[in-house]
């Protein structure tokens, strides 16, 4: 009887999440619904499962709309019907088009139910197609001539729970047409039945029809969905067979170790040996294949990419060239990577580029089959910043108000508005609000994808599957994570540009030579790492700094106790104590010394979860990997990290552990479990750290343009401008006759791109250098505005950044000319097809003004090139202190004067705010300062430039940094 039910994945309308809709059915003893959201089939899977394990029938299909108007509902009879509606979503959606009127594919397996206001002649009707009555319905028909005909069902839509979430939906329905709760039309939103009513009141209903309820019956008994969940459904062989796959994998990854440990290297061997049997019982062999495949195809067009994920714990990775992480030199936990109790695939997390990963997608596609790839969906939910300002929106409050509501703490209970917001916005939180890409991953099956779900077009130009993450595990496609990161891209550029520049081909995988270099060693030790990824924020150089880190190994662990988890947990300072006093180290167990002394009775890895809830909590290592994944969120709403924290406990109980050393030990886990990284995630990170900065310790001016033209890092880039001139670099204005539209480096000079000149289009700055390529370098003012012809604005912007100063004339005797003679030119360059003989006049002298140079360099750059200092009155600095003597001055009070680089908010155990703030000082050293909730709240920030800091040298594992007393913003020198 229920052939028309929706959930919150009918976008903004919805107001059931799957499982509540199945709990309510099941509490009023419904045996069969249908799933009919608008337009999709996004969750039809989880309530397939949700049924099964309700003992309810579940039927799959969907709810056709354009916009307001609802065509008609779809219901799959069997999974081939279910992958029609499938074909039928994803070619409108990928193609943007309407929905037809009627559809136009073969109905033989699929139910077509049209509404009563809008369905075609009786008389005209296939077998398959019928007309959906509600109970509202039941008096606009003549009975005796429409029953004549044997196509009515029973049609009650089921929208949302009650009253309240009535409101909701209404709420949704504003928020997605962005107007208005009371613009809202009648047209707009549901009707105000359309809740799950028991089926008796349905049947009562529609008693005097009894063709209409055995109609329905007939529909609801015809309708057979299946699926085998937890099965593999990804693509089956990378060869023909098996048997190949094995073969061709085993071949690989022999070759591959000895070429990795030599030849005679049996303990390496081994392992293989040990992977291999265990992939193969597990049928990986064609994940591991293709994910080579791929790399092999990166390598052919000289794609950079870093392999990392638990992937990087396996020997046959290693050997097949997806990681440069040596597992057998980190003794990485295999059982992370993959247990012969593993059902889901080994996690390989492969980064490219961010210009390169779209080809390696177009590769995939290509290689495999467009009906067989797409990128995997997920879905964004509505959070509390969201909800509080879609629903001041079409409450109608004003933006001012709704700025100031989504940062309050604390609202007026008398305001109104104020406690709907609260009352709906609590009841909103979590709902999804549209489809969106996943960040990484991509799906390869053996069928085609439209079996399972409904494919779209993104403006990211690849076909997506409605379906996210944990759907597509439910059923047993498994994601390649193909990541794209700038910081790839930046070290990619260096080694071309050394390269053009230097003449010099780098090993860049060459990391061992990296790992043993004094240089590398000094410059990590020192945290002289701005720009090199993961290992450049004001944390993270801190980290390094209080560890006083110098090796990889070193570097791994601080990859990991930088997360969230460990460094609130306090986890973090008992690493560093313990790290440089071993007499410190205090476990917990004996146990745990067993399992973590390495790492100086201190949880820094994911692995460490599983080896603790294995070896201490007596869990299995299958159980174990659940646990680590359930802490991460991954299980969560399925309970799984609830059953897992209570076997824990018993298991603990039963070998006598005592309970507050249990639960210390579960405290430690649980309060990092979310944030750590795998071990061999955080040796990828390492190794990459490490390659940026070896090119930043002996190439650093071919580093810098590499990280400016990646606009990638943790800073903005007139930093990286600054750390480029501090390491040598002779950094020039963009110049018409030397730029590029990028920034160049020759030799030691540098200059400019075009693409940092704020209001410059983009187009000109390509014409400027295609048209020199083309024809030569520009000679002067009429030249330029022969062959370029810019706009007046656009050229005053070249004069003004100082880009024609090849000319030999000073920038107003430009601007003047230019204005002048760009409207002669424009008459010339129509009515001539010679050039005319140039006017001639006299100009005075005009006088340079430096300060005026710096005002346009701020405005038209955001930034200064060279000292930024200048900008500063000088009496600002007298009884200052600079940043390489806080040493002296440990404990006392002192002035500094900084340029303000980045803060980072936070809040103190009460919830009160407070802040890290880093600055430069004026001999362009870095300056790291602490801001508490009572002096930030007197002393707040207010925006980018200079600050005049008086505070109270602090020192923490020989780091100093400055806990601010009061501050104050000083202004510009422009006069």
């Amino acid at each position: 009887m229920y052939l028309n039910c929706k959930t919150w994945f009918s976008f903004h309308y919805g107001t059931f999440s799957p499982k509540d809709l199945l709990e309510q059915a099941s509490g009023m003893g419904i045996t069969a619904m249908a799933l009919t959201n608008i337009n999709s089939t996004a969750d039809c899977w989880d309530f397939v499962l949700k049924c099964q394990e309700k003992g309810i029938k579940p039927i799959v299909g969907t709810e056709v709309r354009n916009d307001n108007q609802l065509c008609y509902i779809l219901l799959a009879k069997n999974n081939q019907g279910l992958t029609q509606i499938h074909h039928f979503l994803s070619h409108h959606k990928v193609k943007k088009l309407d929905f037809p009127d009627r559809p136009t594919f073969d109905l033989e397996n699929v139910w077509v139910i049209y509404p009563l206001e809008q369905h075609p002649e009786i008389g005209e009707l296939r077998p398959q197609e019928l007309i959906g009555l509600g109970m509202e319905d039941l008096h606009k028909l003549n009975w005796q001539e429409a029953l004549a005909a044997d196509c009515w069902v029973v049609l009650h839509p089921v929208t949302y729970q009650d009253k309240a979430h009535y409101n909701v939906h209404r709420i949704l329905r504003a928020i997605a047409k962005n107007t208005l709760l009371s613009k809202l039309t009648p047209a707009d939103y549901a009707g105000p039945n359309e809740t799950l009513v028991v089926e008796e009141v349905l049947v009562a209903a529609f008693a005097r029809f009894p063709s209409v309820i055995s109609k329905t019956m007939q529909v609801i008994k015809s309708c057979n969905i299946s699926m085998e969940f937890h099965v593999d459904k990804n693509k089956k062989y990378f060869t023909a067979s098996e048997e190949g796959d094995q073969e061709l994998l085993r071949k690989l990854a022999v070759e591959g170790c000895k070429t990795r440990y030599g030849i005679k290297n049996r303990q390496a061997m081994a392992r293989v040996e040990k992977e291999l049997s265990i992939i193969y019982k597990s049928n990986f062999c064609s994940y591991f294949l293709i994910v080579w495949d791929m790399l092999r195809y990166a390598n052919e067009q000289k794609f950079y990419h870093v392999g990392r994920g638990s992937g990087a714990n396996s020997v046959v990775a290693y050997c097949l060239r997806i990681t440069d992480v040596d597992p057998i030199q980190l003794n990485l936990y295999f059982e992370r990577f993959l247990n012969p109790s593993r059902t889901s695939p080994p996690d390989f997390d492969i980064d490219f580029s961010w210009k390169d990963r779209d080809s390696i997608f177009e590769y995939l596609f290509l290689r495999y089959g467009k009906q067989h790839v797409s990128l995997l969906g997920m879905y964004t939910t509505f959070q509390r910043r969201a909800i509080v300002r879609e629903l001041g929106k079409v409450f109608g409050l004003p933006k001012e108000e709704i700025d100031e509501l989504v940062h309050k703490r604390e609202w007026s209970p008398e305001d109104k508005i104020q406690r709907w917001i609260q009352k709906y916005g609590a009841l909103l939180v979590n709902f999804p609000s549209n489809v969106s890409v996943h960040a990484a991953g991509v799906l390869i099956s053996e069928e085609p994808l439209a079996n399972y779900g409904v494919l779209e077009l993104p403006p990211k130009g690849f076909k997506t599957l409605h379906m996210d993450m944990f759907e597509a595990d439910r059923i047993g496609l498994f994601k390649f994570d193909i990541l794209s990161q700038r910081g790839l891209g930046h070290i990619k550029d260096a080694l071309e540009l050394v390269q053009q520049n230097r003449g010099k081909h780098i090993d860049i995988h060459d990391v061992d030579r990296f790992f043993k270099d004094p240089k590398l060693a000094h410059m990590i030790r020192n945290a002289d790492t701005i720009g090199c990824f993961y290992i450049e924020s004001p944390a993270m150089r801190q980290l390094l700094g209080k560890l006083k880190c110098s090796d990889y190994i070193t570097l791994v662990a601080a990859s990991s106790i930088i997360r969230p988890g460990v460094a609130q947990s306090g986890m973090m300072k008992q690493y560093i104590e313990r790290y440089h006093d071993r007499d410190k180290v205090e476990y917990l167990h004996p146990k745990m010394k067993e399992l973590l002394e390495e790492t100086f009775g201190v949880m820094v890895y994911q692995e460490d979860v599983i080896k603790v809830a294995h070896h201490f909590g007596g869990i299995s290592l299958e159980e174990a990997d659940i646990l680590r994944r359930a802490m991460s969120g991954k299980y969560r709403s399925e309970n799984k990290f609830e059953l897992m924290r209570e076997k824990f406990f018993v298991n603990c109980k039963a070998q006598g552990h005592d309970e507050a050393v249990s639960a210390e030990i579960w405290r430690q886990m649980e309060s990092f479990g979310g944030y750590s990284f795998a071990k061999g995630h955080s040796a990828s990170f390492a190794v990459e750290s490490y390659q940026s900065l070896f090119l930043k310790t002996y190439y650093p001016c071919e580093f810098y343009v590499a990280v400016i033209n990646n606009f990638g890092g943790f800073y903005r880039t007139e930093f990286y401008f600054h750390e480029l001139r501090r390491n040598g670099g002779i950094i020039e204005l963009p110049c018409l006759n030397q730029s590029d539209y990028l920034t160049n480096i020759r030799g030691q000079q540098v200059y400019v791109g075009f693409i940092h000149l704020q209001g410059l289009e983009q187009e000109l700055g390509h014409r400027i250098v295609e048209e020199r390529i083309a024809n030569g370098p520009y000679l002067d003012l009429h030249d330029i505005l022969q062959r370029l012809q810019p706009a007046p604005e656009q050229l005053n912007i070249l004069i003004r950044i100082g880009a024609l100063r090849f000319t030999g004339l000073d920038k107003k005797t430009l601007l003047w000319e230019a204005n002048f003679r760009s409207k002669r030119v424009e008459k010339e360059v129509l009515v001539n097809l010679f050039e005319s003989e140039e006017l001639q006049f006299t100009l005075p002298k005009f006088d340079e003004d430096r300060m005026e140079d710096l005002k346009d360099e701020l405005d038209l750059l955001g930034f200064v090139v060279g000292d930024f200092f200048e900008l500063l009155d000088p009496m600002h600095l007298q009884g200052t202190v600079c940043a390489e003597r806080l040493q002296d001055y440990l404990g006392q009070q002192i002035k500094v004067i900084g340029r303000l680089v980045t803060i980072k908010e936070t809040r103190t155990i009460k919830g009160e705010r407070m802040c890290f703030g880093t600055f430069l000082d004026v001999d362009g050293n870095w300056l790291d300062t602490v801001h508490f909730p009572p002096v930030l709240k007197q002393y707040p920030f207010l925006g980018g430039g200079f600050y005049e800091l008086h505070g109270r040298v602090m020192e923490e594992f020989e780091v100093y940094s400055l806990e601010i007393l009061g501050m104050r913003k000083l202004g510009y020198k422009l006069g």
